[in-house]
Order: C-alpha cells, then sequence, then structure tokens
C-alpha cells in the first residue's frame, strides 16, 4: 500500500515536470494568427484622409486632367498606341472602381465624424449640467445673501435709531428738567 502511494507520488511529480506551468504572473505568449492583423484606427485615419482629398478642388481638377488626358490619347494618338478605343470601357471601368471605393471611404470617415460629434455632444451636454447647477447654486447663495442683508444693520437704520433714542432722551429731559425726582447716580455721604 505504502509502495502504490510512493509510486502515485512518484508519477505525479514527473506529470508536473513534463506540463509546462501556467504562471499568472506574466502574460500570455501571442499566438501567431493566420490571418493578418490591422489597426482599424490606422485604416480609418486614412479612409478621413482620402475623403477629404476626394472632396477638394484638387481632386476635380486632377480627375478632369486624367480623362482629359485619357480621351485625348485614346481619340488622337495612333492606333498602334491607343489602349482603349471610342467606347471608352476601359476609363468607365476605372471610374466606377474609383467610384466602387469612394463611396465606401467616404461613408467610413462620416461614420467617425458622426462618432466624434457625438462625444463633443455629450461633453457639451455635461458641461451645460455642470454650468446650469453652478448658476442654481450661485442663484441661492445671492438670494440667501439677499436675505441676511435684510436683517443686517445698516447706516440709514443705525442713523434713524440714534435719531429716535436722541427724540426720547429729549422728551424725558423736557418732561424731567431737573432730574430731581430721580435718584442720583452720587451715593450719598
Amino acid at each position: 500500500m505504502a509502495a502504490e502511494r510512493t509510486q502515485d507520488r512518484e508519477r505525479e511529480r514527473e506529470r508536473e515536470r513534463s506540463m509546462p506551468r501556467i504562471r499568472l504572473d506574466l502574460p500570455r505568449e501571442r499566438r501567431s494568427r493566420l490571418l493578418p492583423e490591422y489597426d482599424p484606427e490606422a485604416f480609418g485615419r486614412l479612409s478621413e484622409r482620402i475623403a477629404r482629398f476626394l472632396g477638394t478642388g484638387r481632386f476635380l481638377v486632377w480627375m478632369t486632367l486624367t480623362v482629359v488626358v485619357w480621351i485625348g490619347w485614346n481619340v488622337f494618338a495612333p492606333s498602334s498606341l491607343r489602349f482603349d478605343e471610342y467606347p471608352f470601357i476601359f476609363l468607365t471601368l476605372a471610374l466606377s472602381l474609383q467610384a466602387s471605393y469612394a463611396a465606401p471611404l467616404i461613408l467610413l470617415a462620416q461614420n467617425r465624424q458622426d462618432d466624434r460629434d457625438r462625444v463633443n455632444l455629450e461633453q457639451d451636454r455635461k458641461q451645460n449640467e455642470r454650468s446650469i447647477a453652478d448658476t442654481e447654486y450661485l442663484t441661492r447663495e445671492i438670494a440667501a445673501l439677499r436675505m441676511g442683508l435684510g436683517e443686517v444693520a445698516t447706516r440709514d437704520w443705525i442713523r434713524s435709531e440714534l435719531q429716535d433714542l436722541l427724540k426720547e432722551m429729549e422728551d424725558r429731559r423736557d418732561l424731567f428738567p431737573s432730574g430731581e425726582d430721580r435718584g442720583s447716580d452720587v451715593p450719598d455721604r
């Protein structure tokens, strides 16, 4: 029985040595992929550059010059040097190919711009919410200050109170001219 346990332990140790140990503190090794990898952001940036170029006057001038030269060459060049005869099928094919690639690239660029606009709109909305909250807070603070100032003694209020007190003292002096009825402040000696 003990011999079997020893053999089982030996087999287990042998199995552990033969299997590679997976370490969690190290990143996995990169696996080779059959399909090529590409950066979607780089492709998106490229499509935006192409779409930006397709929307310029420079592109229209170059495209017009290319078509004019193409047609001119195939009409006026000697027959042996012409590569696209009158119905200009090859030119039509080239323009169709250009259009078939341009349309999705322009749509991709527009989608990326829409995503950026959506993010900017969300940031603007949050900024507006913060501004409204700040404005409401400041409005409440100003209202509290106004209420507090309503209870604060102002110069005019103190002046009117002092005038009322002075008038009251003059009225008492008129009622008690010599101060006989009052007790004296000087203690008896």
